[in-house]
């Protein structure tokens, strides 16, 4: 979360962070330390260096990014240290011999002034709530076999972390590794938006998947866009490049915001991943927020799973500020475009960020408490990046996190008859939980 006039000088902060990362990667201290052994590690590596698994098949951050139906599709993405001949990924039956091919294509692109030979590949027709695994392939080079696991009717579980910006991503790289460890049979996970503190960064970027190495990899990735993948080094606001390469998410049929919003169905939730940042985007393109709302209405209702959830980046809610007494408390802009919305089309759960605070309000409807409104839950913070009683509580708060505010993850436990939400400290204290029943 960054916001003009909260008396921070983010453009001293941030090249801080650069040049703290740059001195890491240039000092070679991002290697494996095995600091949370048996969990999770430090960084393993270099952070622009590559992961030599097996067969001199060299690759870094690949991962699994969430598909439109997971219950029969999986996209792989990862970057090679250079232009890789004839790459696919193959496919198999856990356990099995037998195995399948799908070839990767070149998504190359440049930002940052560093060019990065990504591809993808696509699998399609799997079979619903399935062990497979996968490997990377190019000529006569194969990585490791990783696990992947379709989604099937029943119910799941699986991590919601909030805003990861960090200055060397060190503690959020012990949440993420902490909660996975503790959590072994999620089916994927959320990042809530500000995924890095600026989204020009590669070294950002690179100290992200670094630390959700091992994560990824074998569970799909829900990424939601915020406000700082749309920064340039020097803070003022530009397209996120990078986001949008980065994550090759569903397809939502848009011309000008193709990958900015998008939806997908897990078990027997819809969820709808919204775009909060065309305050950002404006002056390169216009009408993010107003095609969102058409396509959310459509998308919503022609939905016939049976839960309904929303993630997005910028909370609904406005908060005051200490020793800001001009700024109110009330319904924020994004609220005010969305919530009426969410209360026609019924959603049930919205899930925001932004704030680095965990704030659980309880169900809203006309603005008010209401038991037949959606629940709302602000996530709060997962990276290092805290704003120590910055905020005055609301009063649609019904739990606030334990101040002063340290990092937090979230666990969601569905079922078709009732969602479970819980809110976790790094070390494993729950401090929330709060149920959503299906009557």
């Amino acid at each position: 979360m960054f916001q003009k006039g909260l008396g921070m000088n983010k453009t001293n902060h941030i090249l801080t962070r650069r040049n703290f990362l740059k001195a890491l990667i240039g000092g070679g201290l991002l290697l494996g330390g095995g600091v949370f052994l048996g969990k999770g590690t430090w960084y393993r590596q270099v952070a622009n260096g590559m992961r030599n698994l097996t067969n001199d098949l060299d690759f870094q951050c690949l991962r699994q990014v969430i598909a439109a139906d997971p219950a029969s599709a999986s996209t792989i993405m990862w970057q090679s240290g250079s232009t890789l001949s004839s790459p696919k990924v193959e496919y198999r039956l856990q356990g099995q011999e037998e195995t399948e091919a799908v070839p990767a294509s070149e998504d190359f692109f440049t930002d940052d002034g560093v060019t990065n030979c990504q591809y993808v590949a696509k699998l399609a027709g799997l079979a619903p709530a399935t062990a497979y695994e996968y490997r990377l392939v190019s000529e006569n080079s194969a990585s490791q076999w990783q696990p992947l696991h379709t989604a099937g009717e029943e119910g799941f579980q699986c991590l919601i972390f909030p805003d990861s910006q960090s200055s060397d991503y060190s503690d959020w790289e012990h949440l993420a590794q902490e909660a996975a460890w503790r959590n072994p049979e999620a089916a994927f996970f959320v990042n809530m938006g500000d995924i890095v503190d600026n989204g020009e960064d590669h070294t950002q970027w690179q100290a992200w998947f670094h630390a959700v190495d091992g994560i990824v990899n074998r569970m799909p990735f829900v990424p939601v866009m915020g406000n700082h993948e749309t920064y340039k080094q020097n803070w003022k606001v530009r397209l996120p490049e990078a986001y949008l390469k980065y994550f090759a998410v569903p397809e939502n049929g848009s011309r000008d915001f193709a990958r900015y919003y998008y939806s997908f169905d897990y078990g027997p939730v819809h969820f709808m991943v919204l775009n909060s940042q065309w305050d950002e985007t404006e002056d390169f393109k216009s009408g993010l927020k107003e095609e969102q709302i058409e396509w959310l209405r459509k998308d919503a209702q022609q939905s016939t799973k049976q839960w309904k959830i929303v993630l997005i980046h910028k909370d609904v809610l406005q908060y005051r500020i200490h020793n800001r007494p001009e700024r109110q408390e009330g319904i924020s802009d994004v609220g005010e475009a969305f919530m009426p919305l969410f209360e026609e089309l019924g959603i049930d759960i919205v899930f925001s960020a932004h704030l680095h605070t965990y704030r659980n309000r309880g169900h809203i409807r006309g603005n008010h408490h209401d038991s037949k409104g959606p629940l709302y839950i602000l996530t709060g913070v997962a990276g290092n990046v805290r704003y120590p009683g910055l905020w005055i509580d609301h009063a649609l708060d019904e739990r606030v996190a334990p101040q002063p505010e340290t990092d937090n993850y979230l666990t969601m436990d569905v079922t078709k008859e009732r969602i479970v939400i819980k809110c976790f400290l790094p070390d494993g204290q729950e401090i929330d939980q709060v149920e959503v029943a299906k009557k």
